[in-house]
């Protein structure tokens, strides 16, 4: 992390999905900047409960932070609590994640990432909230090839239902913050790893099963590419995009409009390591660090699925002065240490 957070004001911050990789870590560093959050989770049981309730854990202690188990799908529940607490910022990290899963239960993707933001959205208008701040994904950009991804390209073009609902989170941020005029930013994150990450991402499988002398899945014949971002470079950008809400972009034509921005408060940025490494590098890395080969199941791509993904983070450089660079061997071995020391290896 950087200096940067230490020059947060005190605000009070609605984090959602606290119990998970992304959230904990953000929420921890907001209450250590000095904000007062307020974290909500429903704490399901997706992938491992006590894994969500050891990153609850590590965020509680001391003042500033308390956290809710509440249901962002819930409007009942979304409605008290916007009326029980007055927040200046909303971040929004709660999600039904995974591209597989979507095609086993699509279900739990619109009540989570549409009904569940669109109360969100309805929370932060009617309680007069000063920005919305949202995470988005780098599978929006679909069948689009063209890479670098730039926010500024077209990602009309979804091939996962999971891709399909951060979609439709940035449209209707957009229209929120056209009708009345909430200062919307949505966030695309690239391949996020590190310590306390997710079980069902391929850091988490391939460390487990390379350890137990079991076969792990490469998908694609190991042609795969990943832009892969490390938690900490994922929390200190969303850091500072808190704290400057988004803005009109006065030069948006509507003749030949610009996806990134708008002519009302509505931004989207992509949050990458800006490069794309290969996929069999990676696991590479991890058995140099784990100490032990892995035996590699080579399989064709699956459904949902892209070969490559590469982030162009110019304008988070540009509005930020932030770019995120932890190296991949680095990353690794920090995640590697982790894994060894919480699971006993």
């Amino acid at each position: 992390m950087t200096d940067g957070k230490k020059e947060m004001p005190m605000k009070k911050i609605l984090v959602t999905g606290t119990a998970g990789f992304i959230g904990s870590f953000l929420a921890r560093t907001l209450r250590e900047s000095g904000c007062e959050v307020i974290g909500i989770d429903t704490i399901t049981d997706y992938y491992d409960v006590g894994l969500k309730k050891d990153r609850l854990a590590k965020i509680a202690g001391g003042e500033g932070f308390q956290n809710l188990e509440v249901d962002i799908s819930d409007r009942g529940a979304m409605e008290k609590l916007f009326t029980d607490h007055s927040f200046d910022a909303v971040v929004n990290l709660a999600a039904q994640p995974g591209v597989r899963y979507s095609l086993i239960n699509p279900a739990s993707y619109i009540d989570t990432n549409i009904v569940g933001f669109a109360n969100l959205l309805e929370g932060c208008r009617h309680s007069g909230v000063k920005h919305f701040v949202y995470a988005s994904s780098s599978s929006v950009y679909g069948a689009n090839t063209h890479q670098p991804y730039s926010e500024h390209d077209n990602v009309n073009h979804p091939v996962s239902l999971y891709a399909a609902s951060k979609k439709s989170n940035e449209l209707m941020a957009h229209s929120y913050s056209h009708l009345f005029g909430l200062p919307c930013t949505g966030l695309r994150f690239f391949t996020v790893y590190g310590p306390w990450g997710r079980p069902d991402m391929a850091p988490m499988l391939f460390a487990r099963a390379i350890l137990a002398g079991e076969p792990i899945n490469v998908f694609n014949n190991g042609n795969m590419e990943r832009d892969f971002t490390f938690i900490d470079d994922i929390v200190e950008g969303v850091a500072r995009v808190i704290q400057k809400p988004a803005a009109p972009d006065f030069e948006w034509k509507s003749e030949a409009p610009d996806p990134a921005t708008s002519y009302c408060p509505y931004r989207v940025y992509n949050i990458g390591n800006n490069r794309k490494e290969r996929l069999l590098y990676f696991i590479q890395l991890l058995e140099e660090n784990l100490g032990k080969k892995a035996d590699k199941n080579f399989l064709p791509m699956q459904p949902g699925d892209v070969q490559a993904t590469y982030a162009n983070v110019d304008d988070l450089i540009r509005d930020f002065d932030y770019k995120p660079d932890t190296p991949l061997d680095v990353g690794v071995k920090r995640f590697v240490d982790w894994y060894l020391d919480y699971y006993k290896q």
